[in-house]
């Protein structure tokens, strides 16, 4: 696990300065902080900085290379099938001086040049040189568990693991990209392959880049196909789900550091951990976040898991306090972000690192399960749609008009009137509706006039309605799990969690997450993933003998935080002043009598605002940070 960055100049006289590249590996040395490598040939530079996590000896320093020196790459991430790959390659003639994954990427692109790609299981992002074909060629996952960022000025390529190790170059603008920021606040990220700079853009997951001769070509080497299905009894699916489970959980726990896993009591990581103890000869170590708002607090889930496995057992309580490292997160993430749980995943992995150096997690699961209840939403629209339209749009439309909210968490009537809201509208939209942030017509009441006029006819919601038409899928359950795959997973959860983990040096690595068990999971009817009003009905009695009764059969509760109560009361003085300061006025973007009234609504308790007053708050906060400041090499911002 590694924090990688580079440089071409497609003027091939034209050297690239090996005090840029060290430069940009300071940006990124939380990711790598045992070791750090440059490589110079005339127009390229690759940096490297190193978290040893396999082949722990200097002989797994990076950049590296081939025998003759021909072929140099920086990598960032592990190859879990290399010890397989490496036996190949070594009947097929090629000699390894390192016990490194990464070496065996170098010998596999010599055998099948960046078809290479496709025999890599495995989360990574890449940078390979090679000098004969003066060839650059970028390689991501599939899912996107590991991040590269790149852009194209003054007739060269930078690229890096982060943002920030990028505008180490002074040739890269920091302007910002309105749109990105337009669809931030839909989502709470900045969808791919956009970044909030207009200049520098994200590799999708499953995609290459390849440069030759100044020319660029971006391709996807890997989707995800839902058809045809796969036909079996329950029970043999569950089988076949447990053996993909087992072998991918396993692989990942080849290290040569300490290993634990993150626990939060759900399904996903639950298992996970079960699967960890068939394998280990040591109680598992596993960490948990709690609050002290019982509501958001999961602790007494993952307490019942780690007796079960007998597992060392650590828990971390977050407070409102935890805002003091807001900075760090602004920082860290690079660009505005507004999932409010990247609060307890930080603080997780900062504790998890204390003990050990890889953790294993459940993130994936319910992408490829069915685990959200927006799933089940979406069979309830179908009901209630068929209901005749003088009941749906009279009798219950004017009842549900006059109850009453409350600002509690999972609060029902909320709820309703979000799903009520987006009937209307064609099943891509509603689900659209579902995941958004501000709405359409809550950005119209909050944007100045000036910037509603720049974003007229620019339409959030139509990034995700668009992706549901290139799922390979028949079914409209199929197409809205990979419509999240595609989009809320690599863009919104994993960056949370690689974000947080490297923030720590940690590497977090996710089971569910493998390409055998995502295909597979791809292939099953999505009726077993959803029957009747039950999510993860096939994976539920795939665990049945494994896992606690109170662990499958209970309530979702998500890895929340109660950022609306922190608002109306400890850290409501913060939102007012921030987000009222005249430097948020001047940025031009919003209507402050709006966003004064969200805010006055909220501490009220007449609305809960309280993940847009996160979403604004955010953005203010990165635009201080990036924009404002001329030094982003480390954090500075004082709240």
């Amino acid at each position: 696990m590694c924090g990688i960055c580079g440089k071409l100049n497609f003027d091939p006289d034209k050297p690239v300065e090996e005090s840029l590249i060290r430069q940009m590996c300071v940006g990124i040395a939380h990711r790598g902080p045992d070791d750090e490598g440059v490589y110079i040939d005339k127009n390229v530079g690759l940096g490297n900085r190193r978290l040893a996590i396999i082949d722990l000896s200097p002989a797994g320093h990076q950049p590296m290379s081939n025998e003759d020196k021909s072929i140099w790459i920086t990598f960032n991430g592990e190859i879990y099938n290399f010890p397989e790959l490496r036996e190949r390659l070594k009947k097929q003639g090629h000699s390894f001086f390192s016990n490194s994954d990464t070496e065996t990427v170098i010998h596999l692109y010599e055998e099948h040049g960046i078809d290479c790609v496709k025999q890599l299981r495995g989360m990574f992002a890449f940078a390979l040189w090679d000098s004969d074909n003066q060839r650059l060629f970028l390689a991501r996952d599939r899912v996107g568990q590991k991040p590269f960022v790149y852009t194209i000025v003054n007739n060269s390529l930078v690229f890096g693991s982060e943002i920030k190790c990028i505008l180490q170059d002074p040739s890269v603008r920091r302007e910002v990209d309105l749109e990105a920021i337009h669809h931030y606040l839909t989502y709470q990220y900045v969808p791919s392959p956009r970044t909030a700079f207009s200049d520098i853009k994200k590799l999708p997951p499953g995609h290459i880049l390849v440069c030759e001769k100044g020319q660029i070509k971006v391709e996807r080497y890997w989707d995800l196909n839902y058809v045809p299905k796969v036909r079996m009894a329950e029970e043999e699916y569950g089988e076949r789900i447990l053996e993909l489970l087992r072998e991918a959980t396993k692989i990942r726990l080849i290290s040569d550091v300490p290993l634990g896993a993150f626990l939060s009591g759900g399904i996903d990581s639950s298992s996970v951990v079960a699967m960890m103890s068939q394998f280990s000869s040591e109680p598992v170590k596993t960490y948990s976040i709690g609050f002290e708002e019982q509501s958001f607090n999961e602790l007494k889930y993952a307490r019942i898991v780690a007796e079960r496995f007998g597992t060392d057992h650590h828990e971390f309580i977050v407070k409102p306090n935890a805002i003091e490292v807001l900075p760090r997160l602004i920082w860290h993430y690079n660009e505005p972000y507004a999932d409010s749980s990247a609060i307890p995943t930080y603080y997780v992995a900062k504790v998890t690192r204390q003990h050990v150096t890889v953790a294993l997690n459940g993130d994936g699961g319910d992408e490829s399960f069915g685990g959200y209840e927006r799933y089940i939403a979406n069979k309830l629209a179908d009901y209630y749609q068929r209901m005749p339209v003088f009941i749906r749009e009279g009798v219950i439309a004017q009842l549900i008009k006059k109850l009453p909210e409350s600002t509690e968490r999972r609060d029902m009537v909320r709820r309703i009137k979000r799903f009520t809201a987006a009937i209307p509208y064609s099943p891509e939209r509603r689900y659209a509706q579902w995941m958004c942030h501000f709405d359409n017509d809550t950005k119209y009441q909050l944007y100045s006039p000036e910037f509603r006029e720049r974003m007229a006819g620019i339409d959030s919601i139509d990034l995700l309605v668009n992706i549901y038409s290139k799922a390979k899928a028949v079914d409209f359950a199929d197409k809205t799990f990979y419509a999240d795959v595609m989009t809320y997973l690599p863009d919104d959860l994993l960056v949370k969690v690689d974000i947080a983990s490297m923030a720590h040096s940690l590497e977090a690595r996710s089971p569910y997450l493998d390409q055998r068990l995502m295909e597979f999971a791809a292939s099953i009817p999505p009726d077993l993933k959803l029957k009747g009003m039950t999510t993860k009905h096939i994976l539920k009695k795939a665990l049945a003998n494994i896992l606690p009764p109170e662990i499958l059969h209970r309530e979702k509760m998500g890895f929340g935080v109660p950022i609306g109560r922190w608002f109306r009361h400890e850290l409501k003085d913060l939102a007012y002043d921030i987000l009222l300061d005249p430097r948020s006025v001047q940025r031009g973007y919003f209507d402050m009598s709006f966003v004064k009234k969200m805010l006055d609504e909220h501490v009220a308790g007449k609305v809960d605002h309280g993940y847009r007053i996160w979403a604004l708050l955010n953005l203010e906060l990165w635009h201080r940070m990036f924009i404002d400041s001329d030094d982003v090499s480390q954090p500075s911002l004082s709240l």
